[in-house]
């Protein structure tokens, strides 16, 4: 029965893998054939062959996979980060009303200031590179992962926490053992919100602030009138994110709600 329960899923996977290969083919030969009807040049409208052109070229010369690779870097470094400082301030406004008291008015106030905002600050302190990439994406990281946070604590039930209390546990084991696994799904769903918006973030800051990644490439091929090169940029957008989301983002979310014990069988749906 077990056996043929991982059977049936691994069948439909493959389905909806062949679905989507299926949809990407179409979009492509659709593409491919609307380039004689329109008739506009490759400037305005380029083919999908020339763009597979301009990506062999990228390839070749070795810029596609370092501007890849520095935007994965500065992309896991500031979800880290963000994630550290977004939980932890949301554990501390969440268990103290006295922290939250002090930090709440600063905490809103700062999150009115949408993020764009702040990057001709941080290119004066710091210049254009990587350091202002990093403190925008934390930025973004930490708002989503601090909400949802605080919401996550404040809804546990106080009698979970007053039941570990009277059996001796410290303050630490309560945060552990209660605390953080009926946070979880809340502290989870900010992450991928989160981690969502930092993408973004990522591509945004990468044209305005760097000389490498897959933001300056999408800049770059607009700023050179090299439109190809430009799709090539979205295209690996949109790959790297769903390579994220597969690779990375849901086998967390499975492992970690299942690590918990919480709700096993929504974790192993999609």
């Amino acid at each position: 029965m077990l056996y043929h329960d991982r059977l049936n899923r691994a069948l439909r996977r493959h389905a909806r893998l062949l679905k989507g290969i299926a949809g990407l083919v179409l979009f492509f030969a659709l593409w491919q054939l609307s380039v004689p009807l329109i008739g506009l040049s490759e400037y305005f409208y380029p083919s999908p062959r020339r763009v597979a052109q301009s990506f062999v070229e990228l390839i070749e010369k070795g810029i596609l996979p370092v501007y890849v690779l520095d935007s994965i870097g500065r992309y896991a470094s500031s979800v880290a980060i963000g994630t550290l400082i977004g939980v932890s301030l949301g554990l501390m406004i969440g268990l103290s009303r006295a922290v939250s008291r002090v930090l709440g008015p600063l905490i809103n106030f700062m999150y009115a200031i949408v993020e764009g905002a702040w990057i001709p600050l941080f290119v004066v302190w710091w210049g254009y590179g990587f350091k202002v990439i990093i403190v925008l994406l934390i930025y973004i990281m930490v708002f989503p992962l601090l909400y949802n946070t605080i919401v996550g604590v404040r809804a546990i039930p106080q009698i979970y926490i007053n039941a570990v209390r009277t059996l001796g546990a410290s303050p630490f084991q309560i945060l552990i053992n209660v605390i953080l696994p009926a946070a979880l799904p809340n502290i989870i769903t900010g992450f991928r919100v989160g981690a969502g918006f930092a993408f973004r973030g990522l591509i945004f800051a990468e044209m305005l602030a760097a000389k490498t990644g897959i933001g300056y490439l999408i800049y770059e091929g607009a700023s050179a009138q090299n439109t190809a090169r430009t799709i090539v940029g979205m295209l690996c957008m949109g790959v790297l994110w769903l390579a994220i989301d597969r690779i990375y983002l849901r086998p967390f979310e499975r492992a970690t709600v299942e690590r918990w014990g919480i709700v096993v069988t929504a974790a192993r749906q999609g």
